[in-house]
């Protein structure tokens, strides 16, 4: 019985070390699967820093008044004690500052004959640019051209036999995947810091020829032009800005897509300049009321609130009010999907644009053209047309005046809102200047029209409302209650 006690007792005992053993062995397996599935970027830093340059600019200091170019300026005595004062803040009066300014950036090279990219912002306005290596050396590089629109710069060195970067496709990027930024945060070369893409496709404000790629990596000031790697050591983007509310890295940095990148470099490396496909329309998002006004099922699209005269959107048939749902087999999502598409069509292309107008899906040819200077489009000025009410919408309008007309270009339709009071009007957006044009896609060519279109609109339902608003036309979507 004693022997059979003990038998079971060092079985037991047995059961419980191989099972401690067990699991310790898949402790120590798991523990060396994550330590292995943790990116490696030794590897990847060393082979491409050398392709990674640092960029210097001098620019002369802009030109100071002296004492005698300062107005209404009495002479004074030499013992003067105002004439220090004077001087800390003019000059001493025996001409300009022209001490240089320097700014830093970073940047790429591409070929191995010398040519080198980087941001516009970080060359712009430069008298003297300075390429320097990874190995020290020293260039003074050539602007073979800049692009503002895309803050893209090609520089030239002459040197041959350069190290260059592997070029990647944007579009193979995915959110979450690790990536590696190279460049030099606040002169400090060759600095890696690394992340994750958070967002792709991001739109920001005033940038609307970039779908940026948004990322966690560190970028400071300095680290502009410089590339940013996947973990294939191919380049995927240029690292351009970063969102901060103290001037330093906040985890919101953008780079620009390798994708636009090199479409821009061929450019200006053939011809020295930048050409971008034009549609002609200008464009906003489509909101869920908005969407409910258009009888949509939910958002989606770029809604035109305008279309230039003479516009290739224009000669294709495209009318204020639609709904561009696709370009050139794209689909448009957010209306900040469409201006990088129309931008970096060829020109001269014939291409399939689908638009949802009035609840029917059409298909449109658009003859793209290129892109003109921009058009400077006057605001609306005070009128003495005839004013007058609706308690339905608690607005008061009035006419515009043949001038306003002319300088809006909305020739023979539109009226001015002088006064807005609470309600459904109100509730839409609208206020005080804005230039009603359309109300659901019915022109108001006059406030009598007005008047007699808000009796019959139906209550409880959402109508499109077309405005112009500091020389820029929107939609809103209007419920009567």
């Amino acid at each position: 019985m004693y022997q059979q006690r003990l038998s079971l007792s060092s079985f037991r005992d047995r059961m419980i070390m191989s099972i401690m053993f067990v699991n310790l062995f898949f402790f120590f397996f798991s523990s060396l699967v994550d330590a292995r599935s943790l990116p490696e970027f030794t590897k990847l830093a060393k082979e491409n820093s050398p392709a990674v340059v640092n960029i210097s600019t001098t620019q002369k200091r802009p030109e100071l008044p002296n004492l005698q170019q300062i107005p209404q300026m009495p002479d004074l005595p030499e013992d003067s004690p105002l004439n220090d004062f004077f001087r800390h803040f003019f000059g001493d009066g025996m001409g300009p500052n022209t001490q240089p300014v320097s700014s830093l950036g970073s940047g790429f090279i591409i070929a191995e004959d010398g040519y080198v990219i980087t941001n516009h912002h970080v060359v712009n306005g430069a008298d003297e640019i300075i390429v320097r290596l990874n190995d020290r050396r020293e260039f003074v590089a050539t602007l073979i051209g800049s692009d503002k629109q895309t803050d893209i710069a090609v520089l030239k060195i002459e040197a041959k036999g350069l190290p260059v970067v592997n070029i990647g496709s944007s579009k193979d990027l995915e959110v979450g995947e690790w990536v590696l930024a190279i460049g030099s945060p606040f002169g400090f070369d060759y600095s890696v810091t690394s992340g994750i893409v958070s967002a792709l496709g991001r739109s920001l404000p005033n940038e609307n020829y970039i779908p940026f790629i948004q990322t966690d990596v560190a970028i400071n000031p300095g680290n502009s032009g410089g590339p940013l790697f996947n973990l294939d050591g191919e380049a995927v983007g240029v690292n351009s800005q970063i969102y901060s509310r103290t001037g330093g890295f906040m985890g919101l940095s953008f780079a620009i897509p390798m994708d636009i990148v090199m479409n821009v470099y061929q450019q200006i490396k053939e011809s020295g300049s930048v050409s971008r496909g034009w549609l002609g329309v200008m464009i906003q998002d489509v909101t869920r009321e908005l969407a409910e006004s258009f009888g949509m099922s939910k958002p989606g699209g770029a809604l035109v609130a305008k279309v230039l005269p003479d516009s290739p959107a224009a000669k294709a048939g495209i009318n204020t009010g639609d709904i561009i749902m696709a370009f050139n087999g794209h689909a448009i999502d957010m209306s900040s999907e469409l201006p990088p598409v129309v931008g970096t069509s060829r020109i001269g292309q014939s291409v399939p644009v689908k638009i949802l107008r009035n609840g029917k899906e059409k298909t449109l040819k658009v003859l793209i053209d290129s892109l003109p200077g921009e058009e400077s489009l006057a605001s609306t000025k005070p009128s003495k047309g005839k004013t007058i009410s609706d308690n339905r919408l608690n607005i008061k309008v009035k006419d515009l005046t043949k001038e306003q007309r002319e300088e809006l270009q909305v020739e023979n339709h539109g009226v001015l809102v002088e006064e807005v009071s609470k309600g459904a009007a109100q509730d839409a957006g609208i206020i005080a200047g804005d230039v009603i044009l359309l109300i659901d896609n019915k022109k108001i060519s006059n406030s009598k029209v007005l008047k007699e279109l808000i009796k019959s609109l139906p209550s409880g339902k959402a109508v499109p409302v077309l405005i112009q608003r500091d020389a820029n036309p929107m939609f809103l979507a209007i419920k009567i209650p």
